[in-house]
């Protein structure tokens, strides 16, 4: 029999028979057995198959336990890179949001969720119960086309804690009080106001950060983009700032920037001054040298002793 034949034969027994069998009702062995299937593409090893099955029958893991071991695995990351730059980017930006700092006062600038109702703080990857969270955002109806969609702006009780949103200009914060948030975050957000109102931007976080209170960024890497084109990543975008530009904004509105990393590396493409999205797309994760990434994520702190600072009139 050719194999051609032999295999579409044996596809369509697959078809008839393994869909009438769930995944969380398969054997250990068996489910094992699919997990590495699927997620690494080959079969169990003679050493990880067996351990994997005792631990799912003895209790120690679930199906599903099984099936993120292995895609957290470095045999994963190695085997299957991640080939679409906006998704391997959305994986770097939640490796940075899940290191953000625990705190009990939220300012989400620009967070509206396009599927889900509670934001996208939450969903990122934010590891810390809170009391408040505040979502910033654009009404819909002045978004671009692209960002249209989200919440409807009704509180929501997330799995961290109530969820509010506020739809108005992430440059006007004049609606909170001074040192009333401990976390102020802005996710690809600063990029979509000019050069002045991210000056505002700054100087409100700043207002209505408590002394030793968080202001964390993560924005593109303007001279990396710019190595594709001279146009700007998103036509929705004002500015792309550099690690420099950044760094020095904030610094005049009063932070101490104590982390300025990078996500979705490209070195080999930087060095030779050419925009290889294979090889970002292929390097998620938080770099420290943040002028070879394609976005930068900053971690800026209002000192402790700063003193109440007057409302910026914006």
């Amino acid at each position: 029999m050719p194999a051609r034949e032999w295999k579409q034969r044996a596809y369509r027994a697959f078809d008839r028979f393994v869909p009438t069998i769930p995944f969380r009702y398969l054997p250990p062995k068996q489910s094992v057995r699919l997990a590495f299937n699927v997620v690494l593409d080959r079969e169990p090893d003679p050493e990880g198959g067996p351990d994997y099955t005792r631990k799912l029958a003895a209790g120690e893991l679930t199906r599903r336990g099984v099936a993120e071991a292995l895609a957290h695995s470095e045999e994963f990351r190695r085997r299957v890179p991640i080939r679409d730059v906006l998704l391997s980017m959305h994986v770097s930006r939640s490796e940075f949001v899940a290191g953000l700092p625990r705190a009990a006062r939220i300012l989400d600038l620009g967070g509206t969720h396009q599927g889900l109702p509670d934001g996208a703080l939450v969903h990122l990857g934010y590891p810390y119960p809170f009391e408040r969270l505040v979502v910033v955002d654009l009404p819909v109806e002045d978004r671009h086309q692209i960002y249209q969609g989200g919440s409807t702006g009704a509180p929501v009780l997330s799995e961290l804690g109530p969820v509010q949103f506020a739809f108005h200009s992430m440059v006007d914060l004049s609606p909170y009080e001074d040192g009333s948030f401990d976390l102020v975050y802005s996710g690809q957000s600063i990029e979509h106001v000019t050069e002045a109102d991210g000056d505002a931007v700054a100087r409100e976080a700043f207002r209505v950060l408590a002394p030793g209170g968080w202001f964390c960024l993560d924005t593109p890497n303007g001279p990396v983009w710019r190595l594709r084109s001279e146009a700007l990543m998103n036509e929705d975008h004002e500015i792309e700032y550099s690690a420099g530009e950044l760094v020095a904004k904030l610094e005049r509105a009063g932070f101490e920037v104590t982390e300025c990393k990078g996500l979705n590396l490209m070195r080999r493409g930087v060095a030779a001054g050419v925009f290889d999205e294979a090889e970002a797309s292929a390097h998620p994760g938080v770099f420290a040298e943040a002028q070879d990434c394609l976005l930068l994520a900053v971690v800026a702190r209002k000192p402790t002793g700063s003193a109440p600072s007057a409302s910026s009139s914006v």
